[in-house]
């Protein structure tokens, strides 16, 4: 990432900000030139594509939610337990000892209190699938950072989210950057485990 972001800015210092990008805002006004766009659209679905790791991803379409459970609570913490159960089972596929290591993108005091408080229950009961027992043996590290600390690892979360929201709101339109990252989805024994969608 920070390759692409000297290539094309000459600093590392770039943040990568998916709707910046999307709308051509602040440093990526450069974009407004096509033959740049282009090249710099190679470069990201390469570094989205060429690197090893996986994707973890939840989402709720808000309306269908309301309309099942009649109002509309906790939708974050249930994305995050989701997602924490299914990174323990990734986990489990590494022999080696291991330490899960959350970094959380800052909302806001209030909303990140919130999920403080959260996070400390989850780990003190555990998950429907995940025991408190299981998630203290990973020594779990949580780190709330804001956005201008320029963290690669978040920015490549915010770039992959658009697309997985999309495909999440309407599966049957033409998604070309969820094509390029569908294979980074978790899949254990053939199905995938890596992307929740409800409905």
């Amino acid at each position: 990432m920070n390759k692409v972001k000297e290539k094309f800015w000459g600093t590392k210092e770039v943040i990568f900000h998916s709707s910046d990008i999307r709308r051509i805002r602040k440093e990526f006004q450069i974009l407004f030139d096509v033959d740049i766009k282009a090249d710099f659209i190679r470069d990201i679905n390469t570094l989205i594509s060429g690197n090893n790791y996986h994707i973890i991803a939840d989402g709720i379409q808000k309306e269908f939610y309301i309309r099942k459970y009649g109002k509309l609570s906790n939708v974050y913490e249930l994305c995050l337990s989701f997602i924490i159960e299914r990174t323990v089972f990734c986990l489990d596929d590494i022999p080696t000892s291991k330490q899960l290591y959350l970094i959380i993108e800052e909302r806001g005091k209030k909303e990140d209190q919130k999920l403080k408080e959260y996070l400390s229950k989850l780990l003190d009961r555990g998950t429907a699938f995940v025991s408190s027992e299981r998630l203290r043996q990973l020594n779990i590290k949580i780190e709330f950072r804001p956005k201008k600390a320029n963290i690669n690892g978040l920015q490549i979360a915010d770039l992959i989210a658009y697309p997985i929201a999309t495909y999440i709101i309407d599966k049957k339109r033409a998604n070309p950057a969820f094509d390029i990252l569908s294979e980074k989805f978790y899949r254990k024994k053939g199905k995938t485990y890596g992307l929740k969608t409800f409905p």
